[in-house]
């Protein structure tokens, strides 16, 4: 919440934000956060339960939050979804897709030809198809930002399969929306975090050795948090951050080395 407590005065009052993937851990986060900086926040998923929990917080804390069901990877889905938003609110400001890409991490010596190009594509098809709706509208507007989420460069781990190769497509996919839509005042821009310890479920296999490494990778004396992700997810989308584009913002606290 801004700092004198009313979303009227934020960073995001009276923009519209659109959030696939909005009832999961990032995604809630995010679009608290861009809640409580003003946004009128629609979160989109394909399960109900979950989207209705964050918009009910947001509420709650007096934000503006709508949902609806939509599955990120169908393009009539994904078009009609923000055709819908559009029409009601007049313009799209803010879209993030942070959808699950189905990864299934194994060497690449023992994955299944299938489980390693999965990720590949659904990453690149759903990046495509909510950029381009929501594209359609910042465009005419001649504003407007796309927010993804993961980040690449050349630090890797073993055993990823072909989720880190998922990540390089996207950022490639990202330099050449940032390249056709700038021209148009949109910008396209990757937040990179290095892993966010809170997002591991407990029951996760190596859970404490996998904190571990990503503890160890940082040089601050602290690993990235959700908190961290929503409020420098709002700073990139708000105005103030105008002049950033076909970019990642690191906020790994020091574990991705730019």
């Amino acid at each position: 919440m801004p700092e004198n407590g009313t979303p009227e005065s934020g960073l995001l009052h009276g923009k519209t934000a659109l959030i696939y993937g909005g009832g999961g851990a990032i995604g809630g986060a995010v679009a608290r956060a861009f809640a409580a900086e003003g946004a009128a926040v629609h979160l989109a998923g394909r399960t109900e339960a979950p989207l209705e929990k964050v918009a009910r917080d947001i509420q709650e804390a007096g934000g503006k939050a709508e949902i609806a069901v939509v599955d990120a990877l169908d393009e009539e889905q994904v078009d009609a979804f923000v055709d819908r938003v559009a029409k009601k609110s007049k313009r799209i400001d803010i879209s993030f897709n942070v959808i699950s890409f189905g990864d299934v991490q194994q060497p690449l010596m023992e994955i299944d030809v299938d489980d390693f190009t999965r990720p590949i594509a659904l990453a690149t098809r759903t990046q495509f198809l909510t950029t381009r709706a929501a594209a359609t509208y910042m465009i005419k507007q001649r504003s407007g930002v796309v927010l993804m989420f993961g980040g690449s460069g050349p630090q890797t781990l073993p055993g990823l399969g072909g989720f880190k190769v998922a990540l390089d497509a996207l950022e490639g996919l990202r330099r050449q929306w940032s390249l056709e839509l700038g021209r148009h005042g949109v910008r396209v821009v990757t937040m990179v975090s290095g892993g966010i310890v809170e997002t591991i479920p407990w029951q996760t296999e190596g859970r404490e050795e996998i904190v571990a490494e990503i503890t160890k990778a940082a040089h601050l004396n602290r690993t990235a948090t959700l908190a961290d992700v929503g409020n420098v997810a709002c700073f990139v989308s708000s105005d103030k951050a105008g002049a950033i584009t076909d970019a990642t913002v690191n906020i790994s606290s020091g574990a991705i080395v730019d």
